[in-house]
């Protein structure tokens, strides 16, 4: 069974057939997904929804985009769900420079603390970073005892060589199927085995040949397939290798 290491199905454009969707899942090949906040009402969200199925289990955060809400309660909200069942890790967090929708300074502080609550906490993280790279290993670099998730990755082979020295995962998701993806592939040949995840980042992101429309986790295994393919390897290796690798990831026993 995939496991869809990123998820986002509290997004609106689930509200109308979201139960239907997760039912499915398991029918389509997926057995497994994180389902990911980016606030604190999408992180209680978030915890809720896995306990209410089987197949889900939640990460709780602020995402850069948000840092701008953070208010005194947030760390103890966050600390407080981060001890609910089913909830694996602290994200999406990190930085992102494209649209500033938070202040530069406040996303790094935002980062910062949460990645103190993680390394507290001894969770693994699940990071964002766009446009952000080198502010983004310099805070983590300073935490070196957490590990955890390079989401939607689009940086280089060299990066990604870091990141995996640091102990991260690569999670791809359906940008690696693009026509002009280039990155996405040159890092998709090269990163270990052992070090890779999937992921839709649902709804968005949707993978060839459904680009355009709504994503789902059940589109995981598009990519990876076209990993596979780009590797020379069967796709049934790269299933059970992000499997395995998601559930080390998240500390969650899968099958």
């Amino acid at each position: 069974m995939l496991f869809d290491s990123h998820a986002h199905l509290l997004d609106p454009k689930f509200d109308e057939d979201r139960q239907h969707i997760i039912a499915g899942l398991p029918a389509r090949g997926v057995g497994y997904v994180a389902e990911i906040g980016c606030c604190i009402d999408t992180s209680i969200r978030a915890a809720a929804l896995a306990k209410e199925h089987h197949i889900i289990w939640a990460v709780v955060g602020v995402h850069p985009h948000d840092a701008k809400t953070w208010d005194g309660h947030s760390e103890s909200q966050l600390r407080a769900l981060a001890k609910e069942d089913k909830v694996v890790a602290i994200g999406e967090i990190g930085l992102d420079y494209h649209y500033d929708f938070s202040p530069r300074d406040v996303q790094a502080d935002v980062f910062e603390r949460q990645m103190q609550l993680a390394q507290d906490l001894q969770l693994p993280v699940v990071i964002h970073s766009r446009e952000a790279t080198a502010d983004t290993l310099d805070v983590l670099r300073r935490f070196p005892q957490v590990g955890g998730i390079m989401h939607s990755f689009s940086g280089s082979v060299e990066t990604m060589e870091l990141l995996v020295k640091m102990g991260y995962y690569i999670s791809f998701n359906g940008s690696v199927t693009f026509k002009n993806a280039k990155k996405p592939v040159e890092v998709a040949a090269h990163v270990p085995l052992e070090r890779m995840l999937v992921e839709t980042d649902c709804p968005y992101m949707t993978p060839v040949p459904f680009r355009g429309k709504r994503n789902d986790p059940g589109y995981v295994g598009l990519v990876a397939q076209k990993i596979a393919d780009i590797r020379g390897v069967d796709a049934e290796e790269i299933e059970a290798a992000t499997t395995r690798n998601a559930g080390a990831a998240y500390g969650i026993e899968v099958k």
